[in-house]
């Protein structure tokens, strides 16, 4: 069956969810449950002007404090350790606007490297601080991961990442991650592994009863 993960490319409780549900694959495995990962888009930030802004003024502006954002952040520091990874929040200068990140990963799951592609934007920004909404930085990652540099060229794909970004809102979603099975929505939330493992077994329990 088919897991489709809505997430924006700066959403840290997507990576963070993402290696959690990596962990939960292994597990449902061994009861004989396979599936396949698709990742469609949602923005956090809509209206975020295409060059992004400054992380800290946009941080400070949101949360209405630089100590605040500070507190969130150790906060996403501290369970990102827990999933096995480290957050450098020291790096990350710019918010970005995703739109051409979001449109990279679509292009990435035509040519089956989607997950690789989210991956590496995940690494990117929250691990080395890369503006991953700047075109020649996504060029290079598109190039690392075999796709041709010249794949951001033009604007395709971007009807499509916003018509998605609006179907989502439309039907009342806020929050990212969030995992659906067969276009069915489970959950919201970087669950813990143990929860995702259950959740997909039940799910996938009722939707093969109904399918038989």
């Amino acid at each position: 069956m088919q897991i489709d993960i809505i997430s924006d490319a700066i959403c840290p409780w997507c990576f963070i969810g993402k290696r959690h549900l990596e962990a939960a694959l292994p597990i449902l495995a061994e009861d004989g449950l396979a599936f396949t990962i698709g990742w469609r888009p949602y923005q956090l930030n809509p209206d975020m002007p295409l060059d992004g802004v400054p992380r800290t003024a946009y941080r400070t502006a949101k949360f209405g404090s630089l100590e605040r954002s500070q507190e969130l952040d150790a906060g996403v520091a501290q369970a990102g350790i827990a999933a096995g990874l480290v957050f450098r929040h020291d790096l990350m200068l710019r918010t970005p606007n995703t739109i051409a990140a979001h449109r990279l990963i679509r292009a990435a799951g035509q040519a089956g490297l989607q997950d690789q592609i989210v991956e590496r934007l995940f690494q990117a920004y929250f691990q080395e601080g890369i503006d991953i909404g700047d075109p020649t930085m996504l060029a290079d990652i598109a190039a690392q991961q075999g796709l041709p540099r010249d794949i951001m060229n033009g604007d395709d794909g971007q009807a499509e990442v916003l018509a998605e970004d609006a179907a989502a809102r439309k039907a009342g979603l806020s929050g990212v991650p969030s995992f659906l099975l067969e276009g069915y929505f489970l959950f919201s939330g970087a669950m813990p592994t143990e929860a995702m493992v259950s959740a997909l077994r039940r799910a996938h329990a009722v939707l093969s009863a109904r399918a038989a």
